[in-house]
């Protein structure tokens, strides 16, 4: 391809992957001189000059963003907002560019999240508002690389971190966990391999491309299964497979959503409680920032669990074990920068499910609960700093005298008809945080504050599959002895009748008039706890009670952990005022 064509293509927006070999037409393209110019966004109208310019790629000739000769990071950004990552990550962002010019380093960030482009585009030193991909980012390195020390893809979810490997590949020195041991981290064949050299149990999984491998591994592995594409957002297309049956289905789609990868198959640890670790280590020693407990039982995705630290119910014993997997996992790694760590607990057990070399969603989170800013730390790290020259404490979790609830905010009110059922796929699209000198208020706060505000009185609507009904009855035990009317239809009505819970039995949507659908229209449902069966299809009436709740603004809850945690915080909250307190009067 001659220059002028070659320049007519990349000024009709073609990426060099849309013309040919991506490689080798860029190297094309830099020979014949045929690359980007960059211009300015006047961020303050033309008035005076702009301080904190930003700049956008084109293929003309003047250039206007000029080049420093100042030490200097360029940061990944998530891209655009997504369900499975945005703002969370580009948080982390932000207190990244604040360590680093803490310490005199120039700071370039690269992301195409308008959200925080309007918001944050004067918080970097410069801003180039392109795509998070190779092509893009590799044009920018060459534009910056007077003393660039390096780019960092830590803090941009999983959109960032996949162009690790290829960025290395290309020269690009990479700040922080090399991308070798990202690599091992993120591959499932060499994580597996470390886990066993440290001994740390995992759930039993396997790996395969075609219905027929993921069935054999099904098979030996034996159902219930978490199947999931591998290199995907918020877990994407991940789902619980109760049988074979329901497998072929899932695998045609697995395979379009992440084509030329793997599907991963693990075992589906039942009524296990899940666990996040989010910590910083430098190669040497690891702070951990904290452990949060999910308050859903596993096989909700972390992103949609509501979570809790420091943990209610977990034993001295597990936390001693998830503290020693942790940290011993960190150093194997090699991790300079930032590491979450998910594990399940079963009978005392500390599963480990997955292991992330990067900011995780939960980082915002943690770092206001526990008042120690870990992306701004790890930044630091990432550029040769060394923990003991920055903290004190490497378990900020223990000395905080208070407990904060982390609860998502889901999209459904703006979805019609879309089961609210949290499930292995995320679907939550923001969260909230409750903070108290104890559980049982920091949960109702947070409740409060996403839109799920649970009643302390009224009447409740319960309607369980049957593998919870032992479960519920001390739950509705609870709620009677505080002065809540129980509706129930059949199936659980005489269930809770047969273990002396008095309730009250409504018939199903299915079964006539009146049903418990006209009682939620007629505003005499306070709440309800419904907890549908697993499975992709959803019985017809549950649905229909999920979706009206949503339509109708009534409070609702669909697991029996989120039920048990709801009843506490109400028996509790009763007993005294709702108090509010700034963050800082936390930390006095």
């Amino acid at each position: 391809m001659d220059k002028d064509k070659l320049r007519r293509a990349k000024q009709t927006g073609f990426l060099d992957r849309q013309i040919g070999d991506e490689d080798a037409i860029r190297e094309e393209r830099k020979k014949n001189g045929v690359v980007p110019t960059y211009k300015m966004v006047d961020t303050c109208a033309g008035e005076f000059d702009a301080a904190t310019p930003y700049y956008y790629s084109t293929y003309e000739q003047e250039d206007e963003s000029n080049v420093s000769d100042k030490k200097k990071v360029i940061i990944l950004g998530s891209g655009p907002i997504r369900i499975g990552q945005g703002i969370e990550f580009d948080c982390c962002t932000v207190h990244a560019v604040f360590a680093l010019k803490e310490i005199g380093i120039e700071t370039i960030v690269v992301n195409s999240n308008p959200e925080t482009v309007s918001t944050d585009f004067d918080i970097s030193d410069k801003l180039y508002f392109e795509p998070i991909t190779l092509e893009d980012v590799l044009n920018i390195v060459d534009k910056e690389k007077n003393n660039l020390l390096g780019v960092m893809v830590q803090f941009g979810g999983q959109t960032s971190i996949n162009l690790c490997i290829p960025l290395h590949e290309h020269g690009v020195h990479i700040l922080g966990t090399s991308p070798f041991d990202i690599d091992k981290a993120e591959d499932r064949d060499l994580f597996g391999k470390i886990l066993d050299k440290l001994k740390i149990p995992s759930a039993k999984w396997g790996t395969g491309y075609s219905y027929e491998d993921v069935r054999d591994v099904a098979k030996k592995i034996g159902y219930p299964v978490l199947v999931r594409p591998s290199y995907v957002l918020g877990g994407r297309a991940m789902q619980i497979v109760q049988e074979e049956s329901e497998l072929e289905e899932y695998i045609k789609e697995a395979a379009s959503v992440s084509p030329n990868h793997p599907i991963l198959v693990d075992k589906f640890l039942e009524d296990a409680i899940e666990v996040d670790v989010d910590l910083v280590c430098d190669g040497e020693q690891v702070l951990i920032g904290a452990i949060m407990e999910h308050i859903e039982e596993a096989g909700i995705h972390s992103g949609d669990s509501a979570c809790v630290l420091p943990p209610q119910t977990l034993s001295k014993k597990v936390m001693d074990k998830i503290r020693d997997h942790s940290e011993r996992l960190a150093l194997e790694l090699n991790v300079k920068g930032l590491l979450n760590i998910q594990y399940a607990i079963k009978d005392e057990v500390v599963y480990i499910l997955e292991a992330n070399p990067r900011a995780s969603r939960t980082v915002p989170f943690v770092s206001k609960a526990t008042g120690v800013a870990l992306a701004k730390i790890a930044a630091k790290v990432m550029v040769g700093h060394k923990l003991k020259d920055l903290v004190t404490d490497f378990y900020p979790m223990d000395r905080i005298k208070h407990v904060a609830v982390k609860e998502v905010v889901f999209p459904f009110a703006k979805m019609p008809q879309v089961d609210p059922v949290p499930s292995p796929e995320m679907k939550s699209t923001g969260e909230v945080m409750g903070i108290d000198k104890d559980f049982a208020m920091a949960f109702y706060k947070a409740e409060l504050a996403a839109g799920n505000e649970l009643p302390l009185q009224g009447k409740i609507f319960i309607s369980v599959k049957k593998k919870d009904k032992p479960k519920i009855v001390n739950i509705a035990k609870t709620f009677l002895e505080n002065g809540f009317e129980i509706i129930s239809t059949s199936g659980t009505s005489d269930y809770l009748t047969e273990h002396g819970i008095e309730n009250r039995k409504i018939l199903k949507i299915s079964e006539g008039f009146p049903n418990i659908l006209n009682l939620m229209k007629d505003n005499a449902i306070d709440l309800i706890i419904n907890t549908p069966g697993m499975g992709k299809v959803p019985k017809k009436d549950g649905y229909r009670i999920r979706v009206s709740a949503v339509e109708l603004d009534i409070p609702y809850i669909t697991t029996i952990s989120g039920a048990h945690a709801a009843v506490t915080a109400i028996r509790d909250v009763k007993k005294r005022e709702l108090e509010v307190k700034s963050l800082n009067e936390y930390f006095r």
